[in-house]
């Protein structure tokens, strides 16, 4: 049996608009294994990044909890990274010096902190563009870069918020292989927040699907596809329609009929 990371139970936020309390999320439970990958999809604004900056301890739930390894989480750990696809690169500091940027504040001398980032950019296949800097690279450079950045810190956690969204198909193809192969190595945890139905399949073990108003989990999916995985193979295809057909029934949720 593996060992469940992280748990989630019966979580709840309110956020005030316009003097009134406006539910985001409720009686949201469930749990992440050790070195799997999972996913959650929803419509926009059913509370997935609120959800996903919880799981962080950037946001306090009103109810429930977050426990890490058994542990609540009440505040941000080095032990779980936030990637987004804003790339957050210090445009002043070279490829290697923003790889650096988060074992600064580590017990490490200035040989172990480059030797680190450098074993980083190998991984991602960046080294040979270490004193470059970030606008002398394409966007999915850039998001190497920033993974790099977080793997460095060795995470127990990555937390990854729409990360491939800005970028062309060929490139988020690219990146979600190259996140695969370097997960499957470091054996990462990592939880993603995505609006592509492929990408969720592609990568996760399992798919959560939250519906809105409050977001709460309405699905959990299970992906037994071996990985990696064929787009075009046909159980590929019957999930991904699966999924597909979960956002299409959930188009008329509102009491009044009104879509979504």
């Amino acid at each position: 049996m593996q060992e469940i990371l992280v748990q989630v139970q019966n979580l709840s936020k309110r956020f005030a608009t316009r003097g009134q309390d406006d539910p985001i999320l409720s009686g949201i439970s469930f749990h992440v294994e050790r070195g799997s990958i999972v996913s959650i999809m929803g419509h926009s604004g059913c509370g997935k990044s609120t959800l996903l900056n919880m799981l962080g301890g950037f946001i306090k739930p009103d109810q429930g909890h977050v426990l890490f390894r058994g542990e609540a989480v009440t505040r941000p750990r080095r032990t779980s990274v936030m990637l987004s696809q804003d790339y957050e690169l210090l445009p002043w500091r070279s490829v290697l010096k923003n790889v650096e940027l988060g074992l600064e504040e580590l017990p490490l001398s200035t040989a172990q902190r480059r030797e680190r980032a450098l074993e980083y950019l190998r991984l991602v296949g960046l080294e040979a563009s270490r004193e470059k800097f970030p606008h002398q690279l394409s966007g999915g450079m850039q998001q190497r870069v920033a993974l790099a950045r977080a793997l460095a810190i060795q995470p127990d956690l990555l937390l990854m918020d729409e990360p491939f969204a800005a970028l062309d198909m060929f490139n988020r193809y690219r990146l979600q292989d190259e996140l695969l192969r370097i997960q499957q190595q470091e054996k990462t945890t990592v939880i993603v927040v995505t609006h592509d139905i492929d990408e969720a399949i592609y990568l996760s073990d399992r798919v959560f699907i939250m519906r809105e108003k409050p977001g709460r989990i309405s699905r959990e999916l299970p992906v037994p596809l071996p990985k990696p995985r064929d787009r075009g193979h046909s159980e590929f295809q019957q999930l991904r329609k699966l999924i597909l057909n979960e956002f299409i029934d959930d188009r008329f949720d509102s009491s009044d009929g009104e879509t979504l």
